[in-house]
Order: structure tokens, then C-alpha cells, then sequence
């Protein structure tokens, strides 16, 4: 199974965004399943506020795990690690727009009356499926790319 369709199974399994793109690639990485779940879970919806698309915040996740900084004094490792959360955030934008949840869904879900209209359209079974997918492309992509 390639990692979207592994992101796409999580996300359908009732869990979020952050949840599927991270968990996908983290226990390929070693991460734990039941850890890496733990650790995404509050950031799908934007951290529920409609803030930072799930997503997006799921593949910077895996993109630290895999490129992070953890050298205090490696001030190269620290800049290449920005350069590739930049990289990715460009390639999101460019595709989507944005990486706000609420821009994205054209609703904050963080509002009630937002919130049924979100349930009301199935956007989380759109919108979100399709940040999930793009988000785990482009690290798939980004992964290749740097080795």
C-alpha cells in the first residue's frame, strides 16, 4: 500500500488529518502506532481551531522526525530543516491556496453554526481527504527528492 492510500485508510478510520499524514509516514520511522496517533491528535482542525490545516501540520511532523535539528550547535542542520518546512509550505500553497483549515473549508470549524454547515456539505470526506492526499504527496515527493 503507497502512503496515500495508508493516509487515506486512517483518515476513513475516524481519525484526523494531522493524525493520517503523520502516523503514515512515523511508524515507517520507527514512531510507534499507538505514539504517533497520540502524539497528532490534537493537531487535525486546525488544533481545532480552524488555524493550520491537520494536514499540513501532520507532514512538517514527519518532515522534522525525518530532517529535524537536534544538534544545538549544528546551526546547518537547524537551517536545511527551515529550508524544507519552507519547501513543503511553497509546494502546499501553491497547490491549495493556503494552509488555513477554515480558508481551506471555506468555514471555521472552531464556530457551531460553521460546524454544522462543514457536516451539512461532507466537507470533511472532501476538502479533508483532498489536504490529506496533497499533504502526503508532497512528502512523498520531498522524501525523494532529499534522500
Amino acid at each position: 500500500m503507497n502512503h496515500t492510500d495508508k493516509a487515506q485508510k486512517y483518515f476513513s478510520n475516524n481519525f484526523n488529518c494531522s493524525q493520517a499524514v503523520f502516523t503514515t509516514f512515523a511508524t515507517e520511522m520507527g514512531l510507534d502506532e499507538e505514539l504517533a496517533l497520540k502524539i497528532a491528535t490534537t493537531f487535525g482542525g486546525g488544533a481545532r481551531k480552524g488555524e493550520m490545516c491537520g494536514a499540513v501540520s501532520g507532514a512538517l511532523m514527519v518532515l522534522g522526525l525525518k530532517y529535524g535539528h537536534c544538534h544545538s550547535e549544528n546551526d546547518e542542520e537547524k537551517g536545511r530543516a527551515y529550508q524544507i518546512s519552507e519547501d513543503f509550505m511553497n509546494r502546499f500553497i501553491q497547490k491549495n491556496g493556503t494552509v488555513v483549515c477554515r480558508e481551506l473549508l471555506g468555514y471555521d470549524l472552531s464556530e457551531p453554526e460553521d460546524m454544522k454547515k462543514i457536516k451539512e456539505l461532507n466537507l470533511f470526506k472532501t476538502t479533508c481527504t483532498e489536504m490529506v492526499r496533497c499533504a502526503t504527496e508532497i512528502v512523498d515527493e520531498m522524501i525523494k527528492e532529499l534522500g
